[in-house]
């Protein structure tokens, strides 16, 4: 950890030891390490005796997979906020775009801390705990809870647990400091069978049909991002019908598993604007954060995500493009 690192978790320990009304918010279609981090975090005000409310910006409810990580019943729909708080926190958020409809809350809060992994974070917070190197922003969450001196009992070790895990692809990308912090979330009582089992093997039988119609469409094409191989697949609304939120998202770690291609991505339509695609990318060795910049998103170099309207031809015809220019790992 650099100096800087430790002196702004110290700043975000004193700014937290004393809130009394917090909102924490997490970016929009929240995955588990944002929802996870979240409730951790607030559930540790609450202890401390804060009055907090977490919440998010779309959809109008949690994912099934993670609603049970709200032991508290912390979970609040953005209508039911107040119109400002003393304090707002903003993990696992790069920009306040990314936030959606609740954006407009950072210019209103009395201080903002941000808390967040991703590359392309802007530091748009009063205090801001930022670090790219940190596998998930549930990292950077317990870091702060420990400057806080937080005794991690099983609902806050399993919201950070649930960050981690996913994040870092069931641990294959995890250091060793952050398999120590595995271990002492273990010890406070999180069960990662049942956590992993939960949020990320589980599906309903009408993801398999789904999937299979899916995947008939995809395409490899050997020559493109720069020759290392573009694959990608459509999940369009007709075929997304049937199944969650969860089961479209996961679409992408099936296309990813294709060795000849460097980059996949998939195009999940809008179902409530069938003209917007929303774009997951996944890469080895080229920044797909560079190409998701390109089109107003953002992310991590290697998992990054974005929104494109058009047909799903013209948008993967701008991929193409931007794939030829992005920087190479």
């Amino acid at each position: 950890m650099t100096p800087t690192l430790a002196q702004d978790i110290r700043d975000a320990a004193a700014l937290l030891a004393s809130a009394t009304d917090v909102t924490v918010l997490g970016h929009v279609r929240p995955d588990a390490d944002a929802l996870g981090s979240a409730l951790a975090l607030g559930r540790a005000l609450v202890r401390r005796g804060a009055k907090v409310r977490v919440s998010f910006g779309e959809p109008d409810e949690a994912p099934e997979t993670l609603r049970w990580l709200d032991e508290d019943g912390l979970l609040t729909h953005p209508d039911d906020l107040p119109d400002t708080e003393p304090l707002l926190v903003c993990v696992d958020t790069p920009a306040p775009k990314r936030l959606g409809r609740l954006a407009g809350r950072v210019e209103l809060a009395g201080a903002v801390l941000v808390i967040d992994h991703h590359a392309t974070n802007t530091f748009y917070g009063s205090c801001n705990v930022v670090d790219e190197s940190a596998e998930a922003s549930a990292v950077l969450v317990f870091r702060v809870l420990d400057e806080l001196g937080v005794q991690l009992d099983e609902p806050i070790a399993r919201g950070l647990y649930a960050g981690i895990v996913t994040d870092t692809s069931g641990f294959r990308r995890a250091s060793p400091e952050t398999h120590r912090m595995a271990a002492r979330l273990l010890e406070a009582g999180v069960d990662p069978e049942l956590v992993v089992r939960r949020i990320v093997d589980e599906r309903p039988f009408t993801w398999l049909p789904m999937l299979s119609s899916v995947l008939r469409e995809a395409r490899l094409e050997p020559d493109a991002a720069q020759g290392r191989g573009f694959v990608h697949a459509v999940v369009r609304v007709d075929a997304a019908r049937t199944v969650r939120g969860e089961e479209v998202e996961s679409v992408i770690d099936v296309v990813r598993s294709v060795r000849e291609a460097a980059v996949a991505a998939v195009l999940k339509q809008d179902p409530a604007q069938p003209g917007q695609w929303q774009i997951s990318l996944r890469s080895i060795g080229i920044d797909v954060s560079a190409v998701a910049a390109e089109f107003g998103g953002g992310g991590h170099r290697q998992a990054a995500g974005c929104t494109i309207a058009g047909t799903a031809d013209e948008v993967l015809a701008g991929l193409r493009d931007a794939l030829e220019r992005a920087p190479l790992l």
